[in-house]
Order: structure tokens, then sequence, then C-alpha cells
């Protein structure tokens, strides 16, 4: 460096100055560099224009002397100056060495580089466009700077930059896309907040559209918005906000698909304002994108279920999450036509226009999480994809019914998610039951148990629901499975569904019981009907505590939602033969409370009083042969259907049945039953003596099975308001009511059903005696 002639033309007196640890003296060198630049310009002598550039580049700037490269610098800004609007000529000579001496560990160093740069490009102005990557690469770095004055400085170059990319229309926006989604994961706030504002800038650039590129950033963006800064936390959230305004002004021109999977994790976010914000973006993209998002169902609603049972008093936005995640589930749901049901999924009828794109890969985030996501593999769709027609190219848009159900039946299963959400969960199921039943039904029998589980809920509303998806299950025409529909003959056979139905057992009776073995059959009925009957009382056998609290509740919904003749026959057809007779017993019990309580059964309780049809009369016969597992509601079942006569022939052999507590207790609430509103027809028959003997006859015998209780005295003071026979007589006629029930009724075989009655408690007594006969050996074990 010495030897003058190796740095000519720059003078010795020059280079001294150069290598000067004043900056009085370097500055007064680079006034002469300016000069001589100046000349070699009017001269037009590039080559000597750039063998002073390598000078000062190689010799100096790029010097192990830190004050030979600060005099390096301050030459090259010079160079710069002198060179005016012919700079752009020389820039890259002119920014590479400077932007070497960002990474010197000297910071007034880098200081310095700084304020070189800042020179050079104002001269160069737009001529810097080209080099713009180097100059972003280098200036992000300048932004994490700990020395605040190099961070000064770099503001300075920032703005001065950012002015050129605003007013010029040549921003080579493809080639910055790479460098801008590297850079966007950086952890450093200061290199966030640099980002941050540039994306701002390019938004605000008419000529640039940074919205065909928001695939590529979108993910970054999300993450620097959980940042601990709340100045850069603000700074995302515009920049966030903007973008949305943009996507809902120029739908046409998003990439719905490229970014579906992005929302759908951070959706799943632990920081609130996250988890807000791709909650909003994911409710517009549903309502703006329509179909194209169904491909990513199964993910959406893993984001979404949960938040719907926030709770409110945990988190700050846990109220803002949880409206903006109802909407999304709501908007989904809306999504699911019948079309989606064609059974060959190659005719789907909604289909949807696309572009060949090149496939983007997704954020680094998303490519860690997309295993457990849906449509991955294929989700690019082109930015007119969903809004207009302009390639001959056509995709199909169907729903992923398999995750969606997987899902559902996931969050099923999961005992610790709240209530909304298994309320959704089951609207979920019901709606695809109403709009896919068909390919619904090839999933039922993964449902069937979950949901039958879900009647043990603690929550009315979700076992409102559960019943509501069970019941649409059993009268769906798509569950009639083929050859085993409902159908006039006696036998049920197990459908395709592992579901255990017993063995039917031969015709207990002749052509006096004919049908009454038979499971109903109406054309609401599908195969799975009968199976969820058996199963249903199969959980109220193995869960006593569900029968004793909801038993009732559930049969009355269902009796609502089906058709409780077909649900009483079915129950009654299947109790028929069920091994645990103490179970029997209490299940029949329970039935016929809600038989005779219940408001939901009137119209099938008048059905059953008067016994006129055939239907009828077959369903008394089949309910009093289950019935007859409980004495006391065999005859309460006979009041209601005004056998009177039979009744009382029930009564007289109770005499040889084994009167216990429990008996003598459910005689007491028949007494009480007697006085309710359900029987006034029976009480009003009192009056008519003469036509009604067997009634008055069973009333006196259930009296005298009475100790002297308060039910004793109760239908004692109603017999003594019996009128004597003699002082009602009159001059009409008997009416005709009571000779017409006998004609109607002849068709019933009463002998028979009585031989039933008998064959039933003996079996009964059998198994209480070997109950009490088991408890005895036990006691005798423990004594011993």
């Amino acid at each position: 460096m010495n030897a003058e002639r190796d740095l000519a033309p720059l003078a010795p007196s020059v280079v001294r100055a150069l290598n000067d640890k004043l900056y009085e003296k370097r500055k007064v060198a680079a006034l002469e560099i300016e000069k001589l630049v100046r000349e070699f310009v009017a001269q037009n002598n590039t080559s000597q224009i750039k063998h002073v550039i390598q000078i000062l580049s190689q010799e100096f700037a790029l010097s192990q002397h830190p004050h030979s490269r600060k005099g390096g610098l301050i030459g090259l800004a010079a160079c710069s100056i002198a060179l005016g609007k012919d700079s752009g000529l020389y820039l890259k000579e002119l920014i590479e060495p400077v932007l070497t001496c960002f990474n010197d560990a000297d910071s007034r160093l880098r200081y310095y580089a700084c304020e070189a740069l800042y020179n050079i490009v104002k001269v160069a102005r737009g001529s810097v466009l080209p080099h713009f990557n180097v100059l972003f690469d280098g200036l992000s770095k300048l932004a994490a700077d700990p020395d605040p004055n190099v961070k000064s400085g770099s503001e300075l170059l920032d703005r001065l930059l950012k002015d050129i990319v605003t007013e010029s229309n040549q921003f080579d926006l493809v080639g910055f896309i790479p460098l801008l989604r590297e850079r966007i994961y950086s952890n450093n706030q200061y290199a966030r907040q640099f980002i941050i504002s540039w994306i701002l800038v390019l938004e605000s650039v008419p000529d640039i559209n940074l919205l065909d590129y928001l695939p590529e950033i979108l993910d970054g963006l999300f993450q620097i918005l959980g940042d601990n800064s709340k100045e850069i936390r603000k700074m995302c959230e515009v920049a966030l906000g903007e973008f949305l305004k943009e996507i809902k002004k120029n739908p046409s021109s998003v990439k719905f698909a490229e970014m579906a999977n992005i929302l759908v994790i951070h959706c799943q976010a632990a920081d609130d304002l996250i988890q807000l914000t791709a909650m909003c973006w994911m409710r517009e993209f549903i309502q703006l994108a329509g179909r194209v998002m169904l491909p990513y169902s199964s993910g959406i609603l893993t984001a979404v279920l949960p938040c719907l049972s926030y709770d409110d008093r945990k988190k700050m936005l846990c109220s803002d999450i949880k409206e903006v995640a109802n909407v999304c589930n709501q908007s989904l749901m809306k999504l699911v036509i019948p079309e989606d049901d064609e059974m060959d999924e190659t005719k789907q009828s909604m289909t949807l226009p696309a572009e060949p794109t090149s496939q983007e890969s997704l954020s680094k985030t998303e490519a860690a999480s997309s295993g457990s996501l849906d449509a991955s593999g294929d989700s690019n769709f082109s930015n007119s994809s969903v809004f207009t027609v302009t390639s001959s190219e056509r995709i199909q848009v169907t729903l992923n019914l398999d995750g969606i159900v997987q899902v559902l039946d996931c969050h099923l299963h999961d005992t610790s998610i709240g209530m909304m959400t298994r309320i959704a969960v089951l609207k979920w199921l019901y709606h695809l039951y109403i709009k896919t039943p068909r390919k619904m039904f090839r999933h039922t029998d993964s449902l069937f148990p979950i949901l039958l589980r879900t009647l043990s809920d603690e929550s009315d509303e979700v076992i409102l629901k559960d019943l509501e998806v069970l019941a649409e299950i059993a009268s769906s025409p798509a569950g009639q499975t083929e050859g085993h529909g409902p159908s006039d003959s006696s036998d049920v056979r197990p459908g395709p569904v592992e579901l255990h139905i017993p063995a039917r057992t031969s015709q207990l009776s002749s052509s006096g019981t004919k049908g009454l073995e038979c499971s109903p059959s109406t054309p609401t009925m599908n195969s799975y009907f009968y199976k969820f009957m058996i199963n249903l009382l199969k959980r109220f056998s193995s869960e006593r505590k569900l029968l004793e609290t909801r038993g009732a509740f559930i049969i009355r919904q269902l009796c609502l939602l089906l058709n409780a003749e077909n649900i009483f026959h079915s129950m009654a057809d299947i109790l028929l033969r069920e091994e645990d007779l103490k179970f029997a017993s209490t299940m029949v019990h329970t039935l016929n409370t809600i038989l005779l309580t219940s408001s939901e059964l009137f119209q099938l309780r008048n059905q059953l009083k008067d016994l006129r049809t055939p239907e009828s009369r077959n369903l008394f016969c089949c309910l009093y042969r289950s019935w007859c597992h409980n004495p006391v509601t065999t005859v309460s079942l006979c009041f209601l259907t005004q056998n009177y006569k039979h009744a009382y022939d029930l009564i007289q052999k109770f005499g040889d049945l084994e009167v216990t507590v429990d008996f003598l207790t459910e005689v007491d609430k028949l007494v009480q039953l007697i006085e309710c509103p359900i029987f006034t027809y029976l009480r009003l028959q009192l009056l008519d003596v003469k036509n009604n003997p067997y009634l008055i006859k069973a009333l006196y015998g259930l009296l005298m099975l009475l100790p002297q209780s308060s039910a004793f005295q109760l239908l004692s003071h109603r017999l003594q308001c019996v009128p004597n026979p003699e002082l009602m007589q009159t001059t009409d006629s008997t009416k005709p009511s009571t000779g017409f029930k006998r004609m109607t009724a002849s068709n019933i075989d009463y002998t028979e059903l009585l031989q039933h009655f008998e064959k039933v408690q003996n079996k009964h007594l059998e198994a209480r005696h070997q109950r009490a006969g088991r408890a005895e050996q036990l006691d005798r074990r423990v004594v011993l």
C-alpha cells in the first residue's frame, strides 16, 4: 500500500489521508477523490473510474486495518457522489465492499458503512432496485444491531430505500419474496419490526400486488403476531388487517386453498391474539371461498370445535374467539349439500375451475404439522379458482367425510371437552345424516357405540342432541340394509351392524296372538331401529343409574322423535326374552310409568284404551307378555285397556305370589295412580255398577291386598262412593259400550295370557330363591 505506483491514480497525500485515524483528514481525502472522479467522468474515462473504485474497495474498504476501512468507505461514497446519475453503472462495485463492512466487529465502522451506503443509494435512487435483495439483507441485519447509532443510521437508510421503492414501478417482487419468506421467521424483535414495516410499505404501493404471494408469508406474519412487544404485535395486526381488507375487495385473486392449513394451525395457537385473528380469517375464508374450503373441513373442525366450550373467565379474548368459532362452525356446516352424498365420487356435481399452478411449500410450522391435516398434498388452487371460469381444466371439490367423521368421533371420545363442543359435534353428525345419509351410514358401525355411551352425559342438552342423531339413524331410509329391511315378516335378522340380537324363540301362542312376536314394522323405521332398541336396553341393564336418573327422560324423548308404538312394541318384544328377570321387572315398571303418566303418550293410551283395531289388540298382547315380569304393572295395563275381568283374575292369582315389601309398595303406587287424571274414565265407570262388576271386584281385591295404610284408606273411601245399583237403575237401556268392548276384545285369548303370567311369575320366584340361596351361602362362608 505504501508503493505509490500500486495506488495510482490516487496521490500519495490522498492515500495517507485515507489511512489517517482522524475523520477530518479522511474527509479531505474524500473530497480530492470526488474531484478526481469528476474529471474522469468528464473525460468519459471509465477504466480509470473502475480502477479508482477497485483500489478503494480492495486496498482500503476490505483492508485489515480499521482506519483504512473507514477511509475506503468514505472514498467509495465520494466516488458515488462524483458519478451522479452514472453511478448506476458501477453500483455492484460500490455496494459490495460497503455491505461487507456491515459485518465488522467495530460499531463505528458499521456506522460509517451505513453512512456510505446512504450516500450511494441517495445518488443512484431507482438504479439500486436491481440490487434490492442484497441491500434488504444487509439492512435487516443492521435493524437488529445492538449499537443505537448504527441502528439510527440504518433507519435513515431504510426510509430512503422505502421512498425509492414507493416511487418506482420497477420493483422485482418475484425476486424479493424468497428473501422475505426466509427473513420473516427471525426471532429478533428489531428484525421483525423491520420486516413488518416493509410489508406495510409494499402493501401500500398500488403497482405491487403482494396479495398474490400472501401464502408465502402468512405463517410468518402469524408468528410475529405472537411477539412480546406490543408495538410489533400492533404493527402486525395492522398488516394482517390490510391484507384481509384486500381479500374482501378482490376475493377472485385470492389463493384460499393454499392458506387454509396455515389458518388451521394458528386457530389452535396458545396465544389469544393469534388464535382470534386466525379464527377471524377462517370465518372470512369460509364465507368468501365457500366450497373451496371443504377439503379442509376436518382440520377446520379440529381447530374450531374446542373453542366453542371456552370459559370466558379463564382467558381474555375467550368470548370473542368462541363467538367467531361458532360462526365458522355454522358457515362450514352450510357448505355440506345433498349432492355430496353421491355414491360415485367421480361424479361430483359441484366442480370449480382451476389453472395449473406450481406446488408451493407451506411454512415451516405448517410443514411440521401437516401430517394431521387433510388436503395437504394437493391444496393449491389458482387465484381465479373461485369466482371466474377462465380455464377449461376443472377440478372437483369433494367432501372428505371420512376425515370429518374421524374428528367428530375423536371429540366425542374425549371426556375433557366442554358441553358446547359435544353439542356441536352431535349437531354435525345429525346434519351429515340429513345431508349425506348414504355415505354416513358407512360410519354408523363405528359411531354407534360412542353415541350410546353419550346417553350417560351429564347434560340434558347433549342427551337430547344425541337422541336426535340416534333417532335419525333409526328412521332414515338410507339405513335400510339390503335384505334386512322392515317388513311384515316376524323375523328380525341381524344386519351388517355388529350388534348382538337375541335369537328368536318359537311362537308362544296360536292364532290368537298372531304377530305378537314381531318387532314393529313401519315405513319410517329401518333395520337399525331394532338394533338401537336392543342396545339401549343393554345400556340400561349395565348402567342402572342411567335407567334410574335418565331412563324415563330418554324414552319420552324417543317417543317424540320416533313412533311411540314402535318403541314400546320393540322394547316389550326384547324384554320378553330378557334373561335378567330383575332388570326386566324394573324396566317394565319404568315403561309402564311412562305409558300411564307421560303427555307424549296420550295418543298411544287412547289407542290402548279402546282396543278397537287389530293393531291395538296386538300391541296390548305384546305389552302384556312383557308386563308379566311385574304383576302390579300388568294389572295397571288391564285397567288402562278396560280389561277389568282379566284384572280381577290376575289379582286372584296374587294370592299365590310371594308378597314382598316392594310388591306392596307398587300396589300402593297403583292406588295413588288410580286417583290421577289418567284414570278419570275408570272412576266414572264406577257409577255403572251393573256393567262394571269386575272393575269393582278388582279394586276390592287391591284393597284386600293392602295393609291398613294411607293407600288403603284412600281406596276404601273411593269404593264407599260407589252407588247402590238399585238406586242407579233408570228406564234407559244399558249402555252398549261394554257389550261392544267384549265383542272387539273377543279375539284375545285371555286364558293363554293368564297362563303366560303364571309362567313368568314362577320364573321370578325361582330366580329370587336362587339369589337368596347364594346370599345365604356367602353368609356362611363369612362366618366360617
